[in-house]
C-alpha cells in the first residue's frame, strides 16, 4: 500500500541555492515551517552523492510525516529507501519506473499540457507536477509558462491530484488553489532564504487562509 502524501507545500531541493544553509538543514527547517513533501532534484551530482544526501534528508525528515521524493535517479531512489520518485516526460518511462520502486511508493510525473495529463495512468501515476505557471531560472529547459488559465486546464484534465510548479511564491497560493491545484510546488521561495522556515511558514499561512 503507498504511503499517503500531502501535495499543499512540495519543496523541491535546488543544490545551488541551497548551498548556504546546506540542502538536509534548509529542509529540515522548511518542514518545520509546514513543507510537507520534499523533492531532492540534483542533475549534476550522480547516484552515489545523491544516495548520501538522499540518506541524510531521509534521516533529518524521519517523523515529520513530510514525504521524500527522488527526481528522475530510479537506483538512488531505491537505496534511498525514499518515499517515492518523480520523474520527466523525457526521463524513465512511468511503467518502468513503477515496477523498479514498487507498487508501495509515491510516482509522481511532470506534465505541460491538459493533453499530456489526460494521458496519465492513475494505476501507475499519484500526482502530477503541472505547469511551469511562470517563467523560472531555477529549470532552464522548461517549457513555455502557461500561467493561470492554462494549469486550470491541465489540473481539470488530470486523472490524479496536481501541485503547481513554475516560480511559485506566496503571492500566487491563492490563484494556484482557485485553479485546483491541491498544492504549490516551490524552489526559490524556500531554498536560498536566509530563513527557510519563516519562508515556508509564510507559504503555509497562505496555503491555510484559502483552505479556512
Amino acid at each position: 500500500m503507498r504511503p499517503s502524501f500531502d501535495l499543499s507545500l512540495y519543496l523541491v531541493l535546488d543544490p545551488g541555492l541551497c548551498a548556504g544553509i546546506g540542502i538536509v538543514e534548509t529542509a529540515r527547517l522548511a518542514v518545520a515551517g509546514g513543507a510537507t513533501m520534499v523533492q531532492l532534484r540534483d542533475k549534476q551530482g550522480g547516484t552515489m552523492a545523491m544516495v548520501e544526501t538522499g540518506r541524510a534528508l531521509k534521516a533529518a525528515l524521519s517523523g515529520s510525516g513530510a514525504r521524500l521524493i527522488i527526481n528522475d535517479d530510479v537506483e538512488a531512489a531505491v537505496a534511498i529507501g525514499a518515499d517515492g520518485l518523480h520523474v520527466g516526460q523525457g526521463d524513465t518511462s512511468v511503467v518502468e519506473a513503477r515496477a523498479r520502486i514498487s507498487h508501495n511508493a509515491i510516482l509522481g510525473l511532470s506534465v505541460e499540457t491538459p493533453q499530456l495529463a489526460a494521458a496519465v495512468n492513475p494505476s501507475l501515476v499519484d500526482y502530477v507536477g503541472v505547469g511551469p505557471v511562470f517563467a523560472t531560472p531555477t529549470k532552464q529547459d522548461h517549457k513555455h509558462p502557461v500561467g493561470f488559465e492554462g494549469l486550470e486546464a491541465q489540473v481539470a484534465a488530470s486523472p490524479v491530484p496536481a501541485v503547481a510548479i513554475g516560480g511559485m511564491k506566496a503571492g500566487h497560493v491563492a490563484e494556484a488553489l482557485g485553479a485546483g491545484a491541491a498544492g504549490v510546488a516551490v524552489v526559490s521561495a524556500i531554498c536560498g532564504q536566509c530563513d527557510p522556515e519563516a519562508a515556508a511558514r509564510d507559504l503555509r499561512t497562505a496555503i491555510n487562509r484559502v483552505r479556512g
